[in-house]
């Protein structure tokens, strides 16, 4: 269903505001185009090509373990997306609702320094791909046109990032496709389907990854979402971020995963989509520059929402303006472009391990903020508190989801995989990272039962509330 008599601005006025339902507009099919289209990258190339690279699985078993993770991560991502219509508002602002006005901070800040450092990693990519095709373009000229390329999707916002995913399906879907031809038609090695095995740690870390890779996009999701009209309710707006995500960040996994079968177990990644596609590898190539330069859009518009949120946090009475969304991207586009162009050659792998030990952190909130929003408050919140300098009928903070948050954490620690620590449990199990599973099953009816007591009260008090 589409609004469109809605206007639809250049550069999009709104911040963190409530979208009003006047200006509600858009089609549901959009959330598709955008999450299959953001997923076509070079970033889960790479990934799916550690199911063989590093987990040393079998064609057969290192798919399954694909499916299997990206399947149940997505329906996190899909829940998340849903909720966008109906609150009209930004993930990251909705979490005042569960975790009060003061209680959410810790996370939105979290978020914002996760997008900051995608950012970042991503003008470092780009640059890098940018100069691979042009070799007489310096390095750091590269980077800045990879940047601001970003910078001006993510300063025009929610409509042409929309737009432009519309037309990124097509170009890249047609484009992986042809890799896909291409990677046959090239020839593959007598050992293809015979190299690597079943292990469960490596089946287990591939699964993880793909459910990671999913539940990590959870908090900005509705970010995307949130301008459509209430009308297309919970199942459409589901099914479409669903199976948009699942199924091009599954092809691109799988399609890593081929690629690291088709060369020696030594080449670097990309430099294998290269030689296993033959003439159709430089083309590719550019295709990728383009996808990172779209999808970096996502990261900066996150940051900038998520940074207004946090200083909203405590200037309450503060209505950012669109002039302030630019200025801060702008801001934001000079810092990183110093720090990408200054970065360690080995700035990406850190980050993402950084990533990894993150997600102990994003996912029992990604739980909480889901049962709150479908099991608790029954998608019913009264949003003039979420504005509230005292956090309204949430006050500064729910002691219930901050206990069932900080618990959630904890109960992650043994079956953990960072950089600086791996559980008891992690290690027998070969350095497979389960604590995502475990923040998922610890956490919900935790914050359930906590909840339980206020539940009937807080619905009195929006009923209340929504009738005066």
């Amino acid at each position: 269903m589409s609004h469109n008599n809605a206007p639809q601005e250049l550069v999009e006025s709104n911040s963190v505001g409530q979208v009003a339902d006047a200006d509600r507009h858009g089609r549901v099919r959009d959330l598709f185009t955008l999450w299959f289209s953001t997923n076509i990258a070079p970033l889960p190339i790479v990934t799916g090509a550690m199911a063989v690279q590093v987990f040393h699985l079998s064609i057969g078993w290192a798919i399954c373990a694909i499916l299997v993770g990206h399947l149940l991560g997505g329906i996190v991502l899909g829940l998340a997306s849903a909720q966008g219509p109906q609150m009209g508002l930004p993930q990251m602002l909705q979490s005042r609702g569960q975790f009060g006005r003061y209680g959410a901070l810790l996370v939105v800040v979290i978020a914002a320094v996760l997008y900051i450092g995608f950012f970042i990693s991503n003008c470092v990519l780009a640059g890098k791909s940018i100069h691979t095709v042009a070799p007489d373009l310096p390095l750091p000229a590269a980077v800045l046109i990879g940047a601001c390329a970003a910078t001006l999707i993510g300063i025009l916002g929610y409509n042409f990032i929309h737009t432009l995913n519309r037309i990124g399906t097509w170009v890249m879907g047609i484009g992986l496709l042809a890799g896909f031809i291409a990677l046959f038609a090239n020839g593959l090695p007598a050992d293809f389907a015979s190299r690597g095995g079943f292990n469960l740690a490596g089946w287990l870390a591939m699964a993880s990854l793909g459910a990671i890779w999913q539940i990590s996009f959870a908090p900005y999701t509705s970010d995307y979402s949130r301008y459509l009209p209430r009308n297309v309710g919970i199942w459409k707006p589901f099914i479409a971020t669903y199976c948009g995500a699942v199924l091009g960040t599954s092809l691109c996994f799988i399609f890593g995963t081929l690629v690291a079968l088709a060369v020696s177990a030594e080449t670097d990644t990309m430099e294998a989509v290269k030689q296993s596609t033959g003439v159709f590898g430089p083309v590719l190539m550019v295709l990728f520059i383009l996808s990172i330069i779209s999808h970096n859009a996502l990261n900066l518009y996150g940051a900038v929402l998520a940074l207004i949120t946090s200083v909203q946090t405590f200037a309450a009475d503060w209505a950012p303006s669109r002039q302030a969304r630019v200025a801060l991207s702008a801001i934001l586009l000079v810092a990183c472009c110093v720090v990408a162009v200054t970065a360690p050659a080995d700035f990406i792998a850190r980050f993402m391990q950084l990533i990894l030990a993150m997600m102990i952190v994003l996912v029992p909130w990604a739980v909480i903020n889901l049962a709150d929003f479908y099991l608790v408050q029954k998608q019913r919140y009264h949003i003039p508190s979420l504005f509230d300098a005292t956090g309204g009928i949430y006050g500064r903070f729910n002691p219930n989801a901050v206990s069932a948050y900080a618990i959630g954490i904890l109960v992650q620690l043994p079956f953990a995989v960072t950089p600086i620590y791996t559980g008891p449990i992690a290690s027998k199990l070969d350095g497979a990272d389960l604590s995502w599973l475990v923040a998922i099953v610890v956490p919900l009816p935790l914050y359930l039962l906590l909840s339980s007591r206020d539940t009937l009260y807080r619905r009195q008090q929006i009923s209340t509330l929504s009738r005066a």
